[in-house]
């Protein structure tokens, strides 16, 4: 956090010939932290929709091209010198992780064989708790919770998003969605 704040304080510093207020600052730095949330309550909301019309796998594929343009977005904000990239990539990965929570555990329990059901449903927990521990790690000053990898860390999630989308083409449809939604019956089967 302290290195995006001072990066927050350099950009305006190099734009305006000010530097920001302590108060001015820490909101900034509150929008970057809230913004997450707010767009994973819109990607919650939405997801049911979107998933019903497009279908689930549909929807996790446009959904892992949203976390990627999110993670490019925080990724080269250094680069850029805009703090401002960094909050439309939090808001854009909140829409992202607020739809993938439920379209992920949706569709992976309806293409499991029954008898690996309630397995399969788990792995959703199973990889936030996972996710929360490597982003952990991974944020230690020795690895990359440093000045200069900052930004590489806050785009490290588009590396899941791109594994996704490379391998989940090759996943069949969901088949309530085949038949309730395409009337395919013989692909549901």
């Amino acid at each position: 956090s302290q290195y995006i704040q001072k990066f927050i304080n350099e950009t305006w510093l190099e734009r305006y010939g000010s530097v920001l207020h302590q108060e001015t600052l820490t909101l900034l730095w509150s929008f970057i932290v809230s913004i997450y949330c707010v767009g994973g309550m819109i990607g919650c909301l939405c997801s049911g929709y979107l998933t019903a019309k497009y279908g689930k796998k549909k929807c996790l594929l446009f959904n892992d091209m949203v976390l990627i343009i999110a993670t490019l977005n925080t990724g080269f904000s250094r680069r850029a010198k805009s703090f401002e990239m960094i909050l439309i990539g939090r808001f854009l990965e909140g829409i992202g992780a607020g739809i993938h929570m439920n379209a992920h555990v949706q569709y992976a329990g309806e293409i499991s064989p029954k008898k690996l059901r309630g397995f399969v449903n788990v792995t959703c927990s199973v990889f936030l708790a996972l996710g929360k521990a490597v982003a952990r790690i991974l944020g230690l000053r020795d690895l990359l919770g440093t000045e200069d990898m900052w930004n590489v860390l806050l785009s490290f999630s588009g590396l899941v998003a791109l594994i996704q989308l490379l391998f989940l083409p090759f996943f069949p449809e969901s088949p309530p969605y085949l038949l309730l939604q395409k009337g395919d019956k013989a692909g549901c089967l």
